[in-house]
């Protein structure tokens, strides 16, 4: 159990960064269509527990230190060229979004300039990236608890100060940029760009465990807790929406509403989640081109990093109700590959055990 606790925490670390902490990304995909929302972010609970659990187990079987492995067993050969080109190219778009969340964070919290703010990060990411990046991993994961606990906190807070009447904020909802057409195109959307994001992780950790129990067990209980704090997160944005509306980083304003010390803190421990998701990002990508440890990856890394500083321009809030969506429908691919998969062991074990029925008799 201690092992399966272990692989969700490193699930929900993975997916938790600069949109889905700050609530920008659940503003977009989930509270700008009211209380449909949360029945989108059940159906995105549920999927998040089902994906996470087969690539694991996928990750398990297969023994893999790579999620080229994985993503060539269910995808195949040719799609899987497709889909392990958009996940090396959503590595970096993430990048990005980390250090536009960054400055975002500074400029709200701080009064810093985002540009300073963005910049710090970069340098921070590049940094970390040229030496021990796992064991600087390690220690900024431990932060996740924390976060949920902040979460929590905030969104109570949030829901027993409401002081606007549920009729008022779904039309409040209405006026909000969605990031899809209806609540469950987006819930699914989330997941993808997410799961696309995730894979590398979840296959690797599949490959430390042999017993696809604990494999399956740590998929399921990640996706269960992302699901929590999907729906704690949007329960925040949603009952104060009439404030946060428009924000870059509605969490952190309902965590300074509560009191500046929560606010620091919030702030503090987002920082560290970009700072996370950025460094794990970047170094994934860098290291897909390039043997890790050489100057030559150093000189990809620090070039990366800049071309992701000048493409954070754009904007966090911009940035996430773009990149995420695109990268979102071509992540259907890469879902429904898992649910053959799914299917296709599900029919096979299905006939071995008619198969040692028969020859029973």
């Amino acid at each position: 159990m201690k092992k399966s606790i272990q692989m969700a925490g490193a699930y929900i670390g993975t997916v938790v960064g600069a949109g889905f902490a700050s609530g920008q990304e659940v503003l977009q995909f989930f509270t700008s269509f009211g209380w449909l929302g949360f029945i989108g972010a059940i159906l995105a609970t549920l999927l998040f527990a089902f994906l996470g659990m087969n690539i694991v187990q996928i990750g398990s079987r297969l023994q893999t230190d790579s999620h080229k492995n994985v993503v060539y067993s269910i995808c195949g050969k040719y799609l899987g060229i497709v889909v392990d080109f958009i996940i090396t190219f959503f590595l970096f778009g993430v990048a990005v979004i980390m250090f536009a969340g960054a400055g975002s964070t500074f400029e709200q919290q701080f009064g810093i300039p985002s540009a300073i703010g963005s910049l710090i990060m970069v340098l921070l990411t590049i940094a970390t990236c040229f030496f021990n990046v796992e064991k600087v991993l390690t220690i900024i994961g431990g932060i996740t608890p924390a976060l949920i606990v902040l979460v929590l906190i905030i969104a109570a807070y949030a829901l027993f100060t409401m002081d606007t009447s549920f009729a008022e904020l779904n039309n409040l909802a209405q006026g909000q940029k969605s990031a899809a057409s209806n609540w469950f195109l987006s819930g699914i959307l989330y997941v993808s760009f997410n799961i696309t994001c995730a894979i590398p992780i979840l296959a690797v950790m599949g490959g430390t465990t042999k017993n696809l129990k604990i494999a399956g067990m740590g998929g399921i209980l990640g996706g269960i807790g992302l699901g929590l704090m999907l729906i704690l997160i949007n329960v925040g944005m949603y009952t104060r929406l009439d404030d946060i509306g428009g924000l870059d980083i509605p969490m952190l304003y309902l965590a300074n509403e509560i009191s500046p010390i929560v606010g620091i803190f919030m702030s503090i421990v987002l920082l560290a989640m970009i700072f996370n998701t950025a460094v794990g990002v970047l170094y994934g990508f860098a290291v897909r081109v390039m043997k890790p440890g050489t100057m030559k990856f150093n000189g990809l890394v620090t070039a990366l990093g800049f071309i992701g500083f000048a493409a954070s321009f754009v904007g966090f809030t911009k940035l996430v109700g773009t990149l995420y969506p695109i990268t979102g429908y071509l992540g259907f691919a890469l879902i429904a590959a898992v649910i053959i998969y799914w299917v296709r062991g599900k029919r096979k074990l299905g006939n071995q055990q008619i198969e040692k029925k028969v020859s029973s008799f």
